[in-house]
C-alpha cells in the first residue's frame, strides 16, 4: 500500500505533497530535517493522507494533487482558505 500525503509547514505555510509507504518514518525525516526540500520550512503537520493499492496509482494521484486544481482541492480540503 502507498501513501499519498500533503503536508503544512507550521512556519510559513507551504504545502508539500509527497507518497511513500510509511508515514510515520517520512514524517519524522521531514520534521527532523533529513530531507533537503523540506528543512528549512520545518515543522510540518499532515493534512490530508491517501491510501492507494501500488505505486502507479499513488504517483497519478500525487501528480493531480501537485497541480493548481489539486493544490485547490487540498486547501479547501484542510481549510487553509
Amino acid at each position: 500500500m502507498i501513501t499519498v500525503y500533503a503536508l503544512v509547514s507550521e512556519f510559513d505555510g507551504t504545502l508539500y505533497i509527497g507518497m511513500c509507504k510509511d508515514l510515520d518514518r517520512r514524517l519524522s525525516e521531514h520534521n527532523s530535517g533529513r530531507n533537503r526540500s523540506t528543512k528549512h520550512k520545518r515543522p510540518f503537520r499532515v493534512i490530508l493522507t491517501e491510501t492507494h493499492p501500488d505505486f502507479i496509482v499513488g504517483r497519478i494521484r500525487e501528480k493531480w494533487l501537485k497541480s493548481g486544481e489539486g493544490r485547490r482541492y487540498i486547501k479547501q480540503y484542510a481549510g487553509i482558505v
